[in-house]
């Protein structure tokens, strides 16, 4: 009888045992939608110091430590002030180009992301993959073309096809961060989803501007449909949502305007954990660059609501502006 009552006792501490360890395991899990799917919903914040590319300066260097971590940190939020007289903004403002903020004004955080010194994570050496040769020439020649323009102003004769490498922004056509793809980038870095079983919605926060993305494996839009934010589709990659994004009309605003009409993007959403959304996009547009490339930005939960970014809202010089084109 002792025999089988420590066998009993045994069982219920097994039993409890394996109860307790799935309850962990569900508990440190990603939470769920009603469906099943990751529940990705929620107000995301995505603003970060570090720069897209690896400062060469910290080329040897995967991690940062500490010490690096702060001093870099510093340095950036110096370096993006007009009233810095070390900074190149403060150079551009010198030479006419407007720059319209100090550092009150910006809200790209007071840290680097992970430590790390780019958001770049492939090519390994974190920074951008070179132009292609024609692209390059593309680049030389704009340069050229725009000497002693500022970057908020149209190339001079290119008023309707050419409106610069701020232009979109300025017009509110694409929000200077919003994408796709998003990157961190002086402040707006929000984005808010909203998730049914066949359909994401991603809500920027800079020009509020809602992406609607199938998950129900629709095709995408003929080639001659082209948009400014490109035809995105949706599907689950086990626990990570991934996107795909292409069909662009021109520029995308995504790196003053380097990438174009050919880009393909895939972001991947991955919940981390309860408070961190992993945020990993591959650029991919063989005619600006010599071969694809990856970044990597970890959102962070925003407990506070999304407002409205009424972009145009009380400009009453668009008007103006407007009857002065050709």
């Amino acid at each position: 009888m002792t025999g089988r009552f420590f066998a009993a006792v045994f069982v219920v501490f097994a039993v409890l045992l394996l109860a307790a360890g799935a309850a962990r395991a569900q508990s440190d899990a990603a939470p769920r939608t009603a469906w099943g799917a990751p529940d990705l919903q929620g107000v995301w914040d995505f603003r970060s110091l570090t720069p897209m590319q690896r400062p060469e300066e910290y080329a040897a260097g995967e991690v940062l430590t500490a010490e690096e971590a702060a001093a870099f940190s510093q340095e950036v939020i110096a370096s993006r002030s007009r009233d810095s007289e070390t900074s190149d903004r403060a150079a551009r403002a010198a030479q006419g180009d407007i720059i319209p903020y100090n550092d009150f004004w910006f809200d790209e955080g007071t840290s680097v992301t992970r430590d790390r010194p780019s958001l770049i994570v492939d090519p390994p050496d974190g920074r951008l993959p070179a132009y292609t040769a024609a692209k390059r020439r593309e680049l030389d020649e704009l340069a050229r073309a725009r000497r002693g323009v500022s970057s908020h102003e149209p190339t001079p004769g290119g008023f309707v096809e050419d409106l610069g490498p701020g232009g979109l922004q300025v017009r509110c056509i694409l929000g200077f961060n919003s994408g796709p793809p998003m990157e961190p980038s002086g402040y707006n870095t929000n984005v808010q989803l909203f998730q049914t079983e066949d359909h994401v919605v991603l809500l920027t926060e800079m020009v509020h501007d809602a992406r609607i993305v199938p998950l129900d494996e629709r095709p995408t839009l003929p080639a001659a449909l082209r948009q400014w934010r490109g035809d995105s589709r949706g599907y689950w990659d086990g626990d990570a949502l991934v996107v795909e994004t292409t069909n662009f009309l021109r520029e995308t605003n995504f790196l003053q305007d380097e990438a174009g009409r050919h880009l393909k993007l895939t972001e991947r959403f991955t919940r981390a954990d309860a408070d961190t959304l992993l945020y990993r996009v591959t650029v991919d547009d063989p005619t600006t660059w010599v071969r694809p490339w990856t970044y990597e930005v970890p959102m962070q939960r925003n407990p506070h609501p999304l407002y409205e970014y009424a972009c145009h809202e009380g400009n009453y010089g668009l008007y103006n502006i407007l009857s002065g084109a050709p």
